[in-house]
């Protein structure tokens, strides 16, 4: 691989161990904050863990409120609610608490409380003229690595559409990676969030905007996946797998900061928009065959190997079915007459730019084909 040149400036102070979210009081306090707003979803605040943070946060003397309402995939409405609490809670600091969904909404609820406007105002890069509020991101799940990204991929509320809205203000200022929180997660999170994280080191490792600096990421971070998920997937209680699969999406996460993503999320989010299928799910069903794609260049076909001594592709599918993911995008109810609309959804996608291979709409027909 040609050494491309980058600019890599690292915006989130990574913490990580077990046991160290009780450390989100103190650094809260240094970063000034004094009304602190948690963003959290429903299946938190019921685990106990968005009480437990603003536990620590009242110890030191911080007032706190919750926003425990984040949905999956969120869309406009969940922003606007958010920003409606915060405007009437005085907001001078967010903790974004859950998986990608809740760390999602904090960003797209820090850009409208701090620079005005509504979520599509922001859809793009570097569109935030004002300072933004201070962010600690803690995710619960082992899978989009939000933590250590500037954008927010938000959906329309209208028309599903998701829009990716990124500036360097939104990253979050510290990233707690505490493995105990994510042990909680029903095993179809694990699943469907531990499938993402590995799509994200895979295809980091050969978009056309890779360099040296995110390899190493992509790399790292689809080592300590691909050995920490088999193992999770036996035993849900091992921390020390538990650990290894939230390191790994976060560096596959950082990875994704400088280096994009590619043609699997370009296939997956129409499969979420047409049919509903869970994130996690819709890449992974796509994937293998977006390696068997990208395969056919030599080079990226050597990036593969370098990843498993074997067949990547078949590698991954055995790991959809070690998870009893199905295999098929005809599970989820794909037709052949979808396959037309699917395609054009998924050339338009912002991450198909990215992907080795640029695909045509006639590429991206005959992958659907042969997932079905």
């Amino acid at each position: 691989m040609s050494l491309a040149p980058f600019d890599h400036q690292p915006r989130t102070r990574l913490i990580y161990g077990t046991g160290t979210l009780a450390r989100v009081g103190e650094l809260a306090r240094e970063f000034g904050g004094t009304r602190v707003l948690v963003v959290s979803d429903p299946g938190i605040v019921k685990a106990g863990y968005s009480e437990r943070a603003a536990g620590f946060m009242r110890e030191v003397g911080l007032t706190v409120e919750i926003f425990g309402e984040v949905r999956e995939n969120p869309s406009t409405e969940d922003v606007d609610a958010c920003v409606k609490l915060a405007r009437d809670f005085g907001a001078d600091f967010i903790i974004g608490l859950g998986g990608g969904s809740s760390m999602d909404t904090a960003k797209g609820c820090n850009f409208i409380l701090t620079n005005g406007g509504r979520m599509h105002d922001y859809w793009g890069t570097g569109k935030a003229a004002k300072p933004m509020l201070p962010l600690i991101a803690i995710p619960t799940t082992s899978g989009t690595g939000s933590e250590c990204q500037s954008y927010a991929l938000i959906s329309d509320a209208e028309t599903h559409v998701k829009m990716a809205c990124g500036d360097p203000k939104a990253a979050a200022k510290v990233a707690i990676l505490d493995p105990e929180l994510t042990v909680s997660q029903p095993q179809r999170v694990t699943v469907c969030t531990g499938i993402d994280a590995l799509s994200h080191a895979l295809e980091t490792a050969v978009t056309n905007k890779r360099n040296a600096l995110s390899s190493l990421y992509s790399r790292e971070g689809f080592r300590l996946c691909h050995s920490g998920f088999s193992r999770v997937l036996r035993d849900p209680t091992d921390l020390e797998a538990r650990g290894m699969m939230l390191l790994g999406a976060a560096y596959a996460g950082t990875a994704i900061e400088n280096s994009m993503l590619g043609a699997a999320h370009s296939c997956a989010n129409p499969l979420t928009a047409k049919f509903h299928v869970v994130h996690g799910e819709a890449v992974g069903v796509m994937l293998p065959h977006i390696i068997r794609f990208n395969s056919q260049l030599p080079e990226i076909a050597a990036v593969y190997e370098s990843y498993f001594e074997g067949d990547l592709a078949d590698r991954v599918s055995e790991l959809l079915w070690e998870a009893k993911m199905p295999r098929h995008t005809a599970d989820y109810g794909v037709k052949e007459e979808n396959l037309r609309d699917l395609a054009e959804m998924a050339a338009k996608q912002w991450t198909a730019q990215f992907n080795p291979r640029l695909p045509s709409v006639e590429d991206f027909v005959e992958l659907y084909r042969v997932a079905l």
